[in-house]
């Protein structure tokens, strides 16, 4: 696309220099002013050309150690710089014309050759603004739209030259002087609008509309509660936005990931050469007492997992009860501690809580890998089950074996009119008796009905 581009702005600039050529030229040879300004307006367009032919070829340099944001600062610099050069000339013009104005006649008045140069312009800049409005539906590109405005400038300009050397044509010899003084204004607005514009540009401005239309984009992506702030700028054609959604603090890595793919998503279906990046923060609105003490407790050092976490009311006042784990080979006095921090850490993020009843529980990390089955494990543990009448049929026993840690799992089928109560005290005797012959036993009954 880049590469296409600057094919469309060498033949642009190729076109519009052999203009300003003939121009000089031609209104030297003719004296006439108005020519020579429309000249060096068409230079002004040179410039222009040149720089936004510079700013693609850049444009497809990558990223750099220096320049993270690629290279397309050197459009605005190369743009400010070329439109106070104008600007400069613009004046000399304007001074020009008011003095001739007060001037005798000149002895040699535009004809002919000026008319013959101001035609070739308007040629030229109709074949430009053909060349670049085609390129523009095909590929687009803001640096082939700046310089179809350009051109269409530098066509109303010429036409206002020949305007000019025409009156003068017809006996007002002041025509060609009238005429490079419209155009030396009009050099000098367009000079002053380039740099205000390229000035701007260096100090990162960016449109507040678009930033609400991005803020906006975001926010509305499903999953997010708030996006800001929303900090954006450009680069040459590139515009760059940097911002932070708010999620529900309970969300996962992997949803909060998800969301902001959509998001960065939404935006480039919006605004096609932009660069995302989106961060995300927790937000604890609406999110629920029990998600939250959660994550209260998981942050506290020494905790290795959290699980049952309930809350409820009674007479007013909010408990909490969960259970934690910590490694197995800590001491009660450490895990004690662990306890009272994470019930501080719990009642100072949520004062309602009137108080946190913590379970303390060994933390035993089970490997994905294990050793061999133990088959006279099992065959202990069968002996064992069959003591039970309530026991109907032992199904699958499987232990395995890594380092010091045995891995149980027990499936066997209990009469289906068990209450879950009595299932699950038989369940926890069961375990008991286990642990009791099989040291650093864990292990898991799955129940069924028979």
């Amino acid at each position: 696309m880049y590469v296409q581009r600057t094919k469309v702005l060498q033949i642009s600039l190729l076109a519009i220099f052999s203009a300003f050529l003939v121009e000089l030229i031609f209104g030297l040879i003719s004296n006439s002013l108005a020519l020579i300004t429309d000249g060096i307006h068409a230079l002004l367009d040179s410039v222009v050309t040149m720089v936004l032919l510079l700013a693609a070829r850049m444009a497809m340099k990558p990223a750099d150690a220096e320049h993270t944001y690629g290279h397309g600062k050197i459009e605005s610099l190369g743009g400010m710089i070329g439109g106070i050069a104008i600007f400069l000339i613009a004046c000399f013009f304007i001074y020009e014309s008011i003095n001739r104005l007060q001037s005798p006649p000149p002895d040699i008045l535009p004809g002919l050759f000026a008319i013959i140069a101001g035609l070739y312009t308007i040629g030229i800049d109709i074949f430009r603004l053909g060349l670049l409005r085609n390129s523009i539906k095909k590929i687009g590109g803001a640096t082939l739209k700046a310089d179809f405005y350009h051109a269409f400038m530098d066509l109303g300009s010429t036409l206002v030259a020949i305007i000019g050397i025409v009156l003068v044509s017809y006996g007002w010899y002041f025509g060609d002087f009238v005429a490079a003084l419209i155009l030396g204004v009009l050099l000098a607005v367009l000079s002053i609008k380039l740099v205000y514009k390229t000035a701007l540009d260096l100090t990162d401005i960016i449109s507040p509309e678009l930033v609400d239309d991005v803020k906006e984009i975001a926010a509305s992506t499903e999953g997010v509660i708030n996006a800001e702030p929303v900090l954006m700028r450009r680069s040459g054609d590139t515009i760059f936005a940097d911002i932070t959604i708010s999620l529900r603090a309970d969300t996962s890595f992997d949803k909060a990931h998800e969301i902001s793919n959509n998001v960065e998503r939404n935006i480039k279906n919006k605004i096609s050469n932009s660069t995302i990046t989106v961060h995300f923060e927790p937000n604890w609105q609406d999110v629920p007492l029990d998600a939250k003490i959660l994550e209260i407790a998981k942050r506290v050092k020494g905790v290795k997992e959290v699980h049952n976490v309930s809350t409820h009311k009674t007479k007013g006042k909010t408990y909490s009860n969960l259970h934690v784990m910590v490694d197995r080979e800590m001491n009660l006095l450490s895990a004690h501690k662990i306890s009272e921090v994470i019930e501080q850490e719990i009642h100072n993020n949520i004062p309602e809580i009137e108080h946190a009843t913590i379970h303390l529980e060994p933390f035993v990390k089970i490997p994905e890998n294990f050793n061999l089955e133990d088959k006279i494990t099992e065959n202990q543990i069968k002996t064992i089950l069959e003591k039970y009448p309530e026991i109907k049929k032992i199904g699958r026993i499987v232990s395995l074996n890594f380092e010091n840690i045995l891995k149980i799992d027990i499936d066997c089928s209990f009469d289906k009119e068990l209450s879950i109560e009595k299932v699950h005290d038989l369940i926890s005797e069961i375990e008991h008796i286990i642990r009791a012959k099989i040291n650093n036993a864990v292990i898991t009954i799955h129940p069924e009905p028979d």
